[in-house]
């Protein structure tokens, strides 16, 4: 069997770095390349594919995929993921298993579907991407402010984004003019976690699903966080959901981007989603 790049982000979960390496090294198969700063992977990704790599692993979470995917785009290559990072939303979202053993398993077993990529101007992405409040928060959490605090330190980011005045987006889909405080896009079913903020959507049904909400104080956090637990949030008079194939999101006032977990733009920008263009190794019976 030809052997399989990994790619390895040695920062997911730091603490263990040293011990998943090793795991990871000791794989049947494995040639492993590891990162050492921001964009490695994608360059690691991209050489992958020049030398023939039929099968290129991300190892690490949400941020190492996106960038592997940005690497191989375009390209016949299977994407393969160990999750191994902090957020592993895509790999929740193709029911990957959290061991690393199940997992290399499924990426030595090879099998693989079709799903769709979808691009923030020019960057691809898999999963979500947000415009406003969840980038700002990403923007605004420093690496130490994570590891002192964990998961919390986004709440306390959120929180404090939360008292400030919300900008004013501008999302125009299918010559429809709507307007926001917050909006996210989705790929798949999930952001964040197993918690489906996106209901209808499917990873490979070539459209993309929309969220805008209108309302940014505590309460109104508080009040589309509790009917998004409760699977309601669509239903609320200022939420406004839809499925569409390309939309763009401006604003007067200087907004940030988030696509996978990584804040990498500014406004405007325009998603666009191009239908089964990325093969992912998945399990025999997904849960996808």
């Amino acid at each position: 069997m030809q052997e399989i790049l990994v790619i390895l982000n040695p920062a997911a979960r730091s603490e263990r770095a040293k011990k998943t390496w090793k795991k990871i090294e000791r794989f049947p198969g494995c040639k492993l390349h590891t990162t050492a700063a921001s964009g490695d992977a994608r360059v690691a990704a991209e050489r992958g594919v020049e030398a023939g790599f039929t099968t290129i692993v991300a190892a690490g979470g949400d941020g190492t995929v996106n960038e592997v995917v940005n690497g191989i785009a375009g390209s016949d290559v299977a994407l393969g993921i160990l999750p191994v990072g902090t957020m592993n939303v895509f790999a929740a979202e193709l029911g990957l298993p959290g061991d690393l053993d199940e997992a290399w398993a499924i990426i030595r077993a090879g099998r693989t579907r079709k799903v769709d990529l979808v691009r923030a101007n020019s960057r691809y992405f898999v999963q979500l991407a947000g415009v406003g409040l969840d980038a700002q928060v990403v923007q605004e959490t420093s690496w130490n402010f994570k590891k002192n605090f964990g998961p919390l330190s986004y709440v306390i980011s959120a929180a404090q984004i939360a008292a400030r005045k919300p900008p004013r987006l501008l999302v125009e889909a299918d010559g429809i003019e709507r307007e926001g405080s917050f909006v996210l896009i989705g790929n798949g079913r999930y952001y964040g976690g197993p918690v489906a903020f996106f209901k209808d959507a499917r990873i490979d049904d070539g459209k993309l699903d929309v969220l805008i909400f209108k309302n940014l104080g505590y309460l109104d956090i508080a009040r589309y966080l509790t009917n998004i637990f409760m699977g309601k949030h669509t239903g609320l008079a200022d939420v406004e959901y839809f499925q569409t194939k390309k939309a763009t999101v401006r604003s007067e006032e200087d907004v940030p981007v988030e696509v996978d977990g990584e804040a990498v733009m500014r406004l405007p920008v325009t998603f666009r989603i191009s239908s089964r263009k990325l093969r992912v190794v998945v399990p025999v019976t997904p849960e996808a």
